[in-house]
């Protein structure tokens, strides 16, 4: 057990739970690699377990900390405290691009809550081209849904959210008792990097965004139900998709394709 949690209990409206396995942490901080001159940015430092050994090895760091109690700590830390940029924000509604002061792309990494993990995906994907990569430990589940492919049962609007705009790597598994308190899930590293081209080119993301929704949202049924309210069988049929097809079965390629479909039936629409 880690001196680190003397005197903070974690805090379940938080969804803290504190890493403490040193191997897991220096397995993390290998994947990291933090070099100095690099724009490095914590979300959730907690008790300081990525936080030390990043400040070990580079000489600024900006962290977003939501918990009051944990960035004092922070401000007052023996070693850290003159190397830290601390920002006291909720990471689901902090600006990121309000970072940049130079033309350097952030690295962002983190031991992210895991009830927050889904929203704030989207949230970071947001800033995709101002981030060179993101190293996060996450819920196992929600790395398997980055990464799912088409026809897998974990494949999701985050899967192809996710991949549109980067590239997903699962880089380590980690146990519940590398945790305190252990959760009862497994874990899971995470190496997202943004893509310099993404896969797909669409007209509007915003497009993609809402085909992805309505077909997940009922995912049982089939495009020809699911995506009514966006394209009719018809003109599902004239992009060489088969309208019988479930969401789950479609690749990055193909909610291109219905999203600018849809998007361009929206355009004629308002032009009418």
């Amino acid at each position: 057990m880690s001196k680190q949690h003397l005197g903070h209990t974690a805090r379940k409206r938080f969804g803290q739970n504190f890493l403490h396995d040193l191997f897991v942490i220096d397995q993390i901080v290998s994947a990291i690699n933090p070099k100095n001159g690099e724009h490095l940015v914590e979300i959730g430092p907690g008790l300081g377990a990525l936080t030390e050994p990043v400040c070990e090895q580079v000489d600024a760091l900006t962290v977003v900390e939501l918990d009051r109690d944990l960035a004092a700590r922070l401000r007052t830390h023996p070693f850290m405290a003159s190397k830290l940029t601390i920002i006291e924000a909720d990471a689901l509604k902090f600006d990121f691009a309000t970072l940049i002061n130079d033309d350097k792309p952030l690295r962002i990494f983190g031991n992210l809550p895991y009830n927050i993990s889904t929203p704030l995906m989207f949230h970071l994907f947001s800033f995709a081209n101002k981030v060179q990569d993101m190293h996060f430990m996450l819920q196992k589940e929600v790395v398997n849904r980055l990464a799912a492919v088409p026809g897998n049962k974990n494949y999701g609007r985050l899967s192809v959210m996710a991949q549109y705009h980067c590239h997903i790597m699962p880089v380590l598994h980690v146990p519940p008792e590398a945790f305190n308190p252990p959760p009862k899930v497994d874990s899971a590293v995470v190496r997202i990097t943004p893509h310099q081209i993404k896969p797909v080119v669409v007209a509007s993301e915003a497009s993609l965004h809402k085909v992805c929704a309505q077909a997940f949202n009922q995912r049982r049924k089939t495009i020809r139900n699911s995506l009514k309210d966006s394209l009719n069988e018809q003109q599902i049929i004239e992009l060489g998709i088969n309208p019988d097809l479930r969401a789950e079965n479609l690749s990055l390629q193909q909610f291109a394709q219905i999203a600018d479909a849809a998007h361009r039936l929206e355009l004629s629409n308002v032009s009418n």
